[in-house]
């Protein structure tokens, strides 16, 4: 059984163009150049699961012809992160059934804040259905994939990061410890988040990202959460280390899921 990977988007909070910018990457007509917010797309045959639901999440699902939808996972509760959460509506109603959401209990909490609505004891009608589950470092199964989700900081806040078959997703992050290290070890493809070339105080810089992947020895390894300040795809694509490169909104990648 194989699993597909879809980038649903792979920049920053802003999103590449960014609003009112005129810079070159903000007015390129390169389609690797436009960058919803960051997020992913995990299906087998028989079982979806999103990761993130970003501001940009109907568009996103709208774009990828998305009319199934058995999970969402999340990794934080920034907002570029979760503010698309209100539009499972429409799979619930298809469905006729509530969507399941693993997070953590930091990103639980914001979710019950921002979404109240949806925990409210007497609901409105036509509001998001949510089966909300706590996760912690123990894996949990969707369907037939199985999630193993682990802790990177971005800078003091926890983010959870999730490795499926050889398979591991990171984002917002510029802290991997020992313990999150040994679960990404054995990894054939890695996403990384890469914010930019200049260092930032909670993400991974392009040399950081580099050195990092570098240093976790996948086969191959995809930066995400990409800002404009990055360059033009083309051009920086060529200065990446063999087996490294810069992903982008709709790219597709094969997972092995033995």
């Amino acid at each position: 059984m194989s699993i597909t990977v879809e980038f649903l988007g792979t920049g920053t909070s802003g999103g590449v163009p960014m609003i009112a910018c005129k810079c070159a990457v903000c007015k390129s007509n390169n389609e690797k150049d436009k960058r919803l917010r960051s997020s992913a797309l995990v299906q087998s045959a028989t079982t979806t699961v999103v990761i993130d639901t970003t501001p940009d999440f109907r568009t996103q699902m709208l774009r990828s012809d998305v009319s199934h939808l058995d999970a969402v996972v999340f990794t934080h509760s920034h907002k570029d992160h979760i503010a698309g959460l209100d539009d499972i509506r429409a799979f619930n109603f298809f469905s006729q059934k509530s969507i399941p959401i693993f997070a953590n209990q930091e990103t639980a909490d914001a979710l019950r804040r921002d979404f109240y609505y949806a925990f409210a004891e007497f609901k409105y009608p036509g509001i998001p259905e949510i089966d909300l589950r706590i996760i912690d470092d123990q894996p949990f199964v969707v369907g037939d994939i199985c999630f193993q989700p682990f802790s990177v900081k971005h800078m003091n806040m926890d983010v959870t990061a999730f490795r499926f078959a050889d398979f591991t997703y990171i984002t917002d992050a510029n802290s991997i410890d020992a313990k999150a290290r040994k679960v990404v070890e054995g990894s054939t493809t890695l996403v990384l988040n890469a914010l930019r070339k200049e260092k930032h105080l909670s993400h991974f810089n392009l040399e950081e990202a580099i050195e990092i992947a570098a240093s976790l020895n996948a086969e191959q390894t995809y930066f995400t959460h990409i800002s404009h300040q990055m360059g033009l795809h083309e051009t920086v694509s060529e200065e990446l280390p063999r087996g490294m490169y810069f992903a982008y909104d709709g790219l597709k990648l094969r997972v092995n899921n033995t």
